[in-house]
This record gives C-alpha cells, sequence and structure tokens, in this order.
C-alpha cells in the first residue's frame, strides 16, 4: 500500500531514474493485505515484494475497482454540487439577477483555476491524499499536516450537513422532521450511520452509484426547465429583496455551493490512469456543474412570483410544484434525498482517503491505512471520519457552512502557494498534465480565486473566526504530538515513508531544488 506513495511522492528526477521503490513501512499484518497492488498498477513489475502470490490475487481485485471516467465525472459533481439543492438561500440575500450572474460566473472563475490546478498535480503526484502530498512536496510536512487539518475538517464539517439538508427537504412532506427534537435527531443520526456503512462498501460502488444518483436526480430539474420555457418572465429575474442585501449570506452560499474541486485528488490512487482520466474529468465536470445550477434557477426564477424572501432551503421543491405540478414536485423533493446521500458519500470518501494518504505519509498513525479485507476500503479512517461528523451534525446551517469555508479557503490559499512554488523551484517535476501557461501566468490565474478566498476569510464572523481559529490550533498540536509519538514509538508509523521523505528532501536542497 505505502509503495505507491513512495513512488507518486516523486522525490526527484534524479532518485526517480536511478532507484526502484523502496519497501513500506507497514505492519506484517498490512503488508500481508496489500503489498504489491499498487506497485503492479503503476507497472513497477520488477519491484521486490513480499508475498507475491497473494499480492497477485489482490492486484486483480484492487484493479477492478479503480475509478474509471464516468464514475469519477459524477464523484466530482456530487464532491462540489450535487445540483441546486442549498442555492435559494443566495435568492433570498441578493435578489435572483445577482444570483444567476454568480452561478454564470463563478464555475470558471473560480472552478476553472482550481480544476487546473488539481489536473496537473493529481497527474504528477497521483497518490492517495492528493493536496497533502503537494504541500508536503513544496513546504515540508508541517505544511501538509495543517493542510490535511484545514481541508479534512472542512470536510467533515461540511458532509455533517447533508443529513440536516436532507431533514429541511422532508420537512415540507413530514412537518416532524422540520423542527428540532426527537423525530429530526434519529433522521440525521440514521442517515449517517446508513450512508457511512454504504461507503465501507468500496469506492468503485460509490462512483457508480453516483453515476445513478446524479442522473436520477439531474432528470427532474431538467424537465422543469423545458416546462418551465413558456411561462418564464424575465422582468422577475430583477426583483430586489427588502432591505440590505446580505452580501455575506449570499457569497458563502455561492461558495458552499460550488467548493470542493480538489476533493476528489484524495483519491487518486484509486484512479485508473490519473494523469489522463483527472483533466478529462474535471472538464466534463465543470460544464455540467455550471448547467445543474444555472438553468434551473433560471427557470424556478422565471417562472414564479414568489419574492426573494420566501427562498428558504427547500424552496426549489415548491417551484417544481407551481411549474410541474405535484407529480415534479415530489421527484424534486426525492431528488434531494438521493443528491444528499451522493454529496456525504462521495465527500465521506475524500475525507476518509485523506486519512489513508496522510498515514501512508507516516503523518498519522498507520492504523488510519488499514483497509478492509474484503471491500479494500479504509475502513477505520471511514469510521473516524463518521464520528466527526455525528459530533458536529447539529451546529446551525450557516455556522456549518460558514465554519467550513473558512478553513477550505485557508488550505486552498496555502494549496496554491504549493502548486506555484513547485512550478518555480521543482520545473523538472515529470507532469504528465501541465497548464499550459508560463509562471507568471499562472500566478495571475491563481489571484483572481485567491482574492475571493481572502474575502470569504475576512468576512466570516467572530464565531467562525474563533472556532477556525481553535481547530488551526489543534492542527498544529497534533503534528507535534505526531512527531512525539514517532519520535518516542508509542504508535506505529510508516517510518520508512518518513525517513524517505527527509532523504528526498535532504538531496533538493543539495539540488538546489528547496529552500
Amino acid at each position: 500500500m505505502n509503495q505507491e506513495i513512495q513512488i507518486t511522492k516523486l522525490p526527484s528526477q534524479r532518485q526517480q531514474q536511478q532507484e526502484l521503490p523502496r519497501e513500506d513501512g507497514a505492519t506484517e499484518e498490512d503488508r500481508t493485505s496489500s503489498q504489491g497492488q499498487h506497485q503492479q498498477d503503476q507497472g513497477h513489475h520488477q519491484a521486490t515484494t513480499q508475498g507475491g502470490g497473494a499480492a497477485a490475487g489482490h492486484h486483480h481485485h484492487h484493479r477492478s475497482n479503480k475509478l474509471t471516467l464516468l464514475p469519477l465525472v459524477f464523484l466530482i459533481y456530487f464532491e462540489v454540487a450535487g445540483g441546486p439543492y442549498g442555492s435559494e438561500r443566495a435568492v433570498r440575500a441578493a435578489g435572483p439577477l445577482f444570483t444567476l450572474l454568480g452561478f454564470l460566473v463563478f464555475p470558471f472563475a473560480w472552478g476553472v483555476p482550481e480544476s487546473l490546478v488539481t489536473a496537473e498535480l493529481s497527474a504528477a503526484l497521483p497518490g492517495n491524499g492528493g493536496f497533502v502530498l503537494w504541500a508536503d512536496r513544496a513546504f515540508g510536512p508541517l505544511a501538509g499536516s495543517l493542510l490535511g487539518t484545514w481541508k479534512y475538517l472542512s470536510c467533515v464539517i461540511n458532509i455533517a450537513a447533508y443529513p440536516a439538508l436532507v431533514a429541511d427537504y422532508l420537512g415540507r412532506a413530514v412537518p416532524a422532521v422540520a423542527g428540532p427534537g426527537r423525530t429530526r435527531t434519529g433522521t440525521v443520526v440514521g442517515m449517517t450511520l446508513l450512508l457511512s456503512f454504504l461507503n465501507y462498501t468500496g469506492l468503485s460502488i460509490v462512483g457508480w452509484g453516483a453515476v445513478a444518483l446524479g442522473l436520477v436526480s439531474l432528470a427532474p430539474f431538467v424537465l422543469m426547465t423545458g416546462i418551465a420555457v413558456p411561462k418564464v418572465r424575465p422582468r422577475r429575474w430583477a426583483a430586489q429583496v427588502e432591505g440590505r442585501k446580505d452580501w455575506r449570506l449570499f457569497f458563502n452560499t455561492l461558495f458552499w455551493n460550488l467548493n470542493y474541486w480538489d476533493s476528489a485528488s484524495t483519491m487518486a490512487g484509486e484512479v485508473e490512469r490519473p494523469e489522463r482520466t483527472f483533466p478529462r474529468a474535471l472538464a466534463v465536470a465543470v460544464l455540467i456543474i455550471a448547467a445543474s445550477y444555472l438553468l434551473p434557477l433560471m427557470a424556478a426564477t422565471g417562472a414564479t412570483a414568489a419574492p426573494p424572501e420566501e427562498w428558504a432551503n427547500g424552496y426549489l421543491v415548491d417551484a417544481a410544484g407551481i411549474i410541474g405540478g405535484a407529480w415534479l414536485k415530489y421527484w424534486i423533493q426525492a431528488g434531494a434525498v438521493l443528491s444528499s446521500v451522493g454529496m456525504f458519500e462521495a465527500q465521506l470518501s475524500s475525507g476518509a482517503y485523506q486519512l489513508l494518504g496522510m498515514a501512508e505519509l507516516g503523518l498519522l498513525p498507520a492504523v488510519f491505512a488499514r483497509r478492509a479485507t474484503r471491500f479494500r476500503t479504509p475502513w477505520v479512517a471511514i469510521a473516524a471520519s463518521t464520528a466527526v461528523t455525528l459530533a458536529v451534525s447539529f451546529l446551525g446551517f450557516d455556522d456549518v457552512v460558514a465554519t467550513a469555508n473558512f478553513l477550505y479557503s485557508l488550505g486552498t490559499l496555502l494549496e496554491f502557494a504549493a502548486f506555484l512554488w513547485l512550478r518555480a523551484r521543482v520545473p523538472d517535476l515529470k507532469r504528465p498534465y501541465r497548464v499550459p501557461l508560463p509562471l507568471p501566468a499562472l500566478a495571475a490565474m491563481c489571484a483572481v480565486p485567491s482574492a475571493f478566498l481572502a474575502y470569504v476569510c475576512v468576512v466570516a464572523g467572530w464565531r467562525v473566526f474563533a472556532l477556525a481559529g481553535a481547530l488551526t490550533a489543534l492542527g498544529v498540536g497534533w503534528h507535534g504530538a505526531m512527531r512525539l509519538c514517532r519520535s518516542k514509538k508509542w504508535l506505529r508509523f510508516n517510518t520508512a515513508v518518513v525517513a524517505a521523505a527527509a532523504d528526498d528532501h535532504q538531496g533538493e536542497d543539495d539540488d538546489g531544488d528547496r529552500v
């Protein structure tokens, strides 16, 4: 399992040409169950492993579970969007016109730069852990650990919003679920546990399940858009909100609906030919996501006369009933549940494989790299992510969105810095896909989304500042604690990977690749 990390970490061009992959630092139990499979996937058949006979069987099973283009497209779709559900608050905050402009411009001004960064670095460093690998390679283990902390906490806090969002939509049909009480609590907890178990059954199942969920949940919006065309009155798009516009809520809602383009990178080690599959999947996903928001919102705001103040979470269900009748209303209501299921599954997979990658890098104890014998899924990482999700499930929706956005913004700023640093300081890094721009143009490309990220951080409320600051301090403390546990041998770590990384960094210092 850990051989892949050493291969994909690409220490330097000199070492890449001269060295074969070294043995991992996993326990004998871990090595027996997974040894050799990733090396074979990468074409390193000449590398020596123990237990080769067993590895061959695992290799065939693992390749059959690799993600291909279509499942990856829909996993990215659910990582980022999952449909226009949850976008209603943008209309309430700033009115239809600004909402339509936001969902027209933002997927390209924000999504395209982040997609290009993700495509290049996922192809260059295609191991589980994604952006953690990038920051670790650029700035060292502390940066990798801190970026991992920000992104992971952002991910699991974000996941916690989906069962609550489902409860909001179900509450329109079952009033007992809408308000606080045992019924809503049971719904949220029950959904979280059930969906976490489904994630345990395998990434290939989750990927093809995302395809089915995506098609079923998008279909009613396609129908609603078509039915609404003769009913649209363009003047309704200019409706104004009462009083002042709530720009903080507007941008937080916009950002929350259209971020996490890089989350699928944490599963790059599970993707078939990531150097080809990732760029293509991201390009297709950008177009699908932009259309999935813009067209239904144009239809709903133009074909219904509801003022912006009525646009709360779940209003798209009511708009579907007005436009197409009860059958369309119930289909979109069911689609909201299916969409939230898809988003939950995709992002839980991302978070779990991030922990797996961090364990393979030696940033977390080796136990987080354990895979289930039958499904090859990181069951310890899935269980840990589920527990954290449950712990934050009952925060207010707006607090969840704002805190997730803040932590994600910090992480993405560091991610952009790692991307530019690697281009400048490690120009000879093998990049199967390379953004066809010179370094100054890349800096300009990253500047636009970085300005927006800075804005999201600045407008966060004091509670978000306090919570994010405490979680950041926790991340720094956690990294120090892991270093102490590793040096004292209180916990098992993949120490061979850590030692290799230290040698690689020293080699880069000698070659002038790092400062």
